[in-house]
C-alpha cells in the first residue's frame, strides 16, 4: 500500500476546504440517492455549516472533488480524506496512537468530544461540549482579561473565552497528537484565526516557571484524570496558579466526580482544600470548582 499523507481539515495544498465525514451523515447521503436524489443539503464540518454535495454511485462530489464511499463507515466515528501518492483520494479515522490511542468522536450536538484509551475527556450525554466550556468560562468572567487555559485539549475553552471578549489567552497542550486533532477538527480555536490565542505545546508543570506573578487575571484549568495527571492536583501546582493570578482573580477547575461510586473518594472537596491552603476562597461548583485568589 502506497503512503498516503494527511490533509488539513481547513484546507488542501491548493486552498480547498475539505470535509470530514460521520456515519449518520453517509447514511443520509446513501438514504437520499435511494430515494431518487442527485444533490443534497448537509454539513461537512460537524454542524458549523451546510453545503450542497452532488450524488453518484460510486461516491459524491463536492467543490469539484469527488469522493469514495466509505466501507465500511463506523460508528462513533470521524474521518477525513486523505491523498495517496497515486492521487486517490481515500477517508480514514481521525485516529492516531502513539503510546495512547487518541480518537476524534462525534457527539449528537455537533462539536465533537475526544477520547485517549476510550476514556472520554468531554462531557457530552447532557450537554454539548461547546456549550458546556462556554457555561464554564462564563465563571471566571472572561471579558477583557488575560486568560491563562493550562490543558488545552480541543480548545473549546479558549474559544468561547475569546468570543466573550477576552484580552488574550494563553494555552498549553503536552500531547502533540491532541493538537494534531485539534487541526482537523473544525469546532477549535487556531491562532491563524485569532491572534488573541497563544497556544504551546509544552508541558504546562514546567512552562509557566518562566511566568512573572500576576500575570493573568483569570485560569481555566481543565486536567487529564487524577489517576493519568496527579501532578495538575498538586498543592505545588496549585501554589504555582496562586502566584500567576492577581489578587480577587478567578479560577474554575474541573475535576468531576471519578471514583465517587466505587471507592467514596470526593475529589472536588480534596481540590477545594489544597486550593484553600495555598491562597484561594475556594468551593464547589457544579462538576468543578470555582475559585478566587486571596489578596
Amino acid at each position: 500500500m502506497q503512503a498516503a499523507a494527511c490533509l488539513p481539515w481547513c484546507s488542501d495544498a491548493g486552498g480547498a476546504m475539505l470535509p470530514l465525514v460521520t456515519s449518520p451523515l453517509q447514511a443520509r447521503m446513501h438514504a437520499a440517492l435511494a430515494a431518487g436524489q442527485h444533490t443534497l443539503e448537509c454539513s461537512l464540518d460537524l454542524g458549523r455549516s451546510s453545503s450542497r454535495v452532488e450524488l453518484g454511485a460510486d461516491g459524491w462530489c463536492w467543490r469539484d472533488l469527488r469522493y469514495p464511499w466509505i466501507e465500511p463507515c463506523r460508528e462513533r466515528t470521524i474521518y477525513h480524506p486523505v491523498r495517496h501518492d497515486g492521487g486517490a483520494l481515500a477517508f480514514m479515522p481521525v485516529v492516531r496512537y502513539s503510546g495512547s490511542l487518541l480518537k476524534l468522536v462525534p457527539t449528537e450536538w455537533g462539536p465533537p468530544t475526544f477520547e485517549i484509551d476510550g476514556i472520554k475527556m468531554l462531557p457530552t450525554a447532557r450537554i454539548s461540549p461547546w456549550e458546556d466550556a462556554g457555561r464554564k468560562v462564563a465563571l471566571v468572567r472572561p471579558l477583557g482579561r488575560r486568560i491563562l487555559d493550562t490543558c488545552g485539549g480541543l480548545g473549546y475553552f479558549a474559544a468561547r473565552a475569546l468570543e466573550a471578549g477576552a484580552a488574550c489567552v494563553q494555552s498549553f497542550e503536552k500531547n502533540p497528537d491532541v493538537i494534531w486533532l485539534r487541526s482537523l477538527n473544525p469546532w477549535s480555536p487556531t491562532a491563524a484565526g485569532d491572534q488573541r490565542l497563544l497556544l504551546e505545546c509544552a508541558d504546562v508543570t514546567t512552562r509557566l516557571a518562566a511566568f512573572d506573578d500576576r500575570s493573568f487575571d483569570a485560569i481555566l484549568h481543565d486536567p487529564p484524570r487524577f489517576g493519568i495527571a496527579g501532578e495538575l492536583y498538586s498543592s505545588e501546582f496549585y501554589a504555582t496558579l496562586a502566584r500567576l493570578l492577581v489578587p480577587a482573580g478567578r479560577l474554575f477547575h474541573y475535576t468531576g466526580t471519578p471514583n465517587r461510586l466505587t471507592t467514596g473518594r470526593d475529589l472536588p472537596r480534596e481540590v477545594a482544600k489544597r486550593l484553600s491552603r495555598v491562597g484561594f476562597e475556594a468551593r464547589l461548583h457544579g462538576d468543578g470548582v470555582l475559585a478566587v485568589r486571596r489578596g
